[in-house]
């Protein structure tokens, strides 16, 4: 509950009210423009534990399919009416789907009437009922100036006094900004004002004299102190295009603004939030480059996006930029993994090889691995400028906007949506089992760390791991192996001389004649003959022992192996060496594998080796 309180006071400017001082534990929560309830939170103890037990009812209307399923969900507690919903705090509760409840609940109320509060002093009184005080003829009130400039007088009298809803206010203010877009004035004005969405008409005419001469000041470069109020009215008047000569010039305004007011110590370093966010907000509304939007979007979103995108199209991304990504995505439990700090970036790569493998072969449900953990884009309404003043006289047209790989923008006939992987639905268990599983692996495989519990849940993975460590212990071992570089032109010149003192060594009774001279025709058929010979000739070079513990291992398995190792009293590990070398001309790779206790033979190689000692596939050869 606390958490929640918070963020509507950090979002909304909403903060918790306790109306009734005889109901110890109720409190309310009303819309800023309205007044109206929009949430009730209640707390109260268990008669049984006697801890405290948090609830709330929120007027966010009817939940959506996904949101139904949450356990923390329910009925309102104390409220009526289907637009009510109780939220139990606990443990399981998600704060994003609250928080997203309670936006709905803000969102939904901007169109209704709001609950005016009268003070006692008829000038309060007439600004709370939206009429700016002007003082009396021969009237001196503090603080205020007899003398009214014509330019506010004819603004006010541009107020529309309507329906009263938080729209007309924005409307209102929209017309009286572009009226008073070029005014200034020279009347300083120093005091204490505090109120949520500012506009002209909340101010007396000392305050508006006040602002329009400060104003005159921050458009010259001259930043001042000011209540964070009357700051946020400037604000709303560059989101509005009032002051103003093309979007490009609102934003560079907006960044003037933060440098200027709040980076320098003079403002409030509140305001930076909701700046931001409009800003972010008006690059995308107005059609600006994206990425000049993605510098004001939240860094946290633009990580994740860029992270979905890497893990998604995982072939064309780097080891690096993977497992960036799952970093990302599993927060900081990856990065501080022993098994992922390791020389080489051997741990780096064996996190994106697996995770390769999984995106492109595991399925979940029919669905690929990616979506399975992270769902599809789903479409969302959007509300651009939800907590400011801000006002369009025209529908906004039809617009799409890119945002990145994972976001985008869209308007059809005057609404926003925006198309985002949703964590809502996020299968963070299905995600982590497999950056667990292989954690826990690759520690066991490279001796490094502590070791992780096994998970029956995460078995399915292991396969994949297991592979990509066969690869890596491949990988290994030829780059263990001495590099030697044969110039056989050097061998036909070392044949050729071989045969020419051959030749001169043997007698004519040795050759049965005399001996015929050597040329070049000779030289090569020679060549060509000895070729053959090695091409066509028996098996490896393998004494009794070796060939025996290779045709055990082929037909018996490991353990047959083993027995015949044992027997010649000879170490594993050098017997799967001694056999490699022997095959390795014949082979060019490892055909048997050792793990320091257990032998084991190279499927790919099986029939190859049996044809080189005689025998046939399943043979035990001779």
């Amino acid at each position: 509950m606390s958490e929640l309180t918070a963020y509507a006071e950090e979002k909304f400017h909403i903060r918790e009210q306790r109306k009734w001082v005889g109901f110890h534990g109720f409190s309310v929560m009303a819309h800023p423009a309205t007044g109206r309830w929009i949430a009730l939170l209640i707390r109260r103890r268990d008669p049984v534990s006697r801890a405290e037990v948090q609830l709330c009812d929120i007027k966010c209307g009817r939940l959506e399919p996904a949101e139904k399923a949450e356990p923390f969900l329910s009925r309102p507690f104390r409220m009526e009416g289907d637009r009510w919903v109780g939220v139990s705090f606990g443990e399981n509760t998600k704060p994003e789907v609250v928080f997203r409840l309670f936006d709905r609940a803000v969102y939904s109320g901007e169109k209704r009437g709001y609950t005016i509060v009268l003070d006692a002093t008829p000038a309060v009184q007439a600004a709370e009922l939206g009429a700016v005080a002007l003082p009396a003829a021969g009237e001196r009130g503090a603080g205020e100036i007899p003398d009214v400039p014509q330019k506010i007088r004819e603004m006010l009298r541009l107020y529309e006094y309507t329906d009263g809803s938080f729209a007309q206010k924005c409307r209102n203010f929209y017309r009286q900004g572009k009226f008073m877009e070029d005014y200034e004035d020279d009347a300083p004005w120093s005091g204490v004002f505090r109120r949520y969405f500012t506009t002209y008409h909340d101010l007396n005419i000392g305050q508006l004299r006040g602002y329009f001469t400060w104003r005159a000041r921050v458009r010259k470069g001259v930043f001042s102190p000011i209540p964070a109020s009357l700051a946020y009215l400037y604000v709303y008047e560059l989101i509005n295009g009032i002051g103003t000569d093309s979007p490009e010039d609102a934003l560079k305004k907006m960044r003037d603004f933060e440098t200027g007011f709040i980076d320098s110590g003079i403002g409030d370093p509140g305001m930076r939030g909701n700046l931001r966010r409009w800003e972010f907000e008006y690059a995308v509304t107005r059609g600006l480059p994206p990425e000049l939007a993605r510098q004001y979007a939240d860094p946290a979103v633009i990580k994740r996006d860029e992270a979905l995108a890497v893990l998604k199209n995982s072939k064309d991304a780097s080891d690096e930029d993977i497992f960036s990504a799952l970093c990302a995505l599993d927060g900081k439990r990856l990065a501080h993994s022993p098994a992922a700090s390791l020389r080489g970036g051997r741990g780096k790569r064996i996190f994106a090889a697996v995770w390769r493998a999984v995106a492109e072969e595991h399925r979940v449900s029919g669905n690929k691995f990616f979506t399975a953990c992270f769902g599809r884009r789903r479409l969302c309404r959007w509300y651009p400028f939800a907590n400011a003043v801000y006002w369009q006289e025209k529908p906004h047209p039809d617009a799409d906007y890119e945002l990145d790989a994972g976001r985008s923008y869209r308007c059809r006939g005057g609404e926003w949506r925006e198309s985002r992987y949703d964590d809502l639905f996020f299968d963070r268990k299905l995600f982590r089992s497999l950056l667990h599983e292989t954690d826990r692996l690759l520690r066991k495989y490279f001796k490094t760390g502590a070791a992780l519990r096994e998970d029956p849940d995460e078995a399915w993975a292991s396969p994949f791991v297991e592979r990509v460590l066969a690869e890596e212990r491949r990988r290994e071992s030829e780059a263990a192996r001495p590099k030697v570089t044969i110039d056989f032109s050097g061998l036909d010149r070392i044949r050729r001389d071989a045969l020419v003192t051959m030749d001169s060594l043997l007698t004519e009774e040795d050759t049965d004649g005399p001996a015929a001279p050597e040329t070049p025709a000779r030289a090569e058929e020679t060549r060509q003959a000895a070729t053959a010979d090695e091409e066509a000739g028996g098996p490896p070079a393998l004494d009794e022992t070796l060939r025996r513990i290779l045709l055990d291992l082929i037909n018996g398995g490991p353990k047959a192996a083993g027995a015949a190792i044992k027997a010649s009293h000879m170490m594993p590990s050098v017997a799967a060496d001694a056999v490699n070398e022997a095959l390795f001309d014949a082979i060019g790779d490892n055909a048997v594998e050792c793990d320091g206790e257990t032998l084991s033979f190279v499927e790919d190689y099986r029939e190859d080796i049996l044809k080189m000692f005689g025998g046939g596939a399943g043979g035990r050869g001779q």
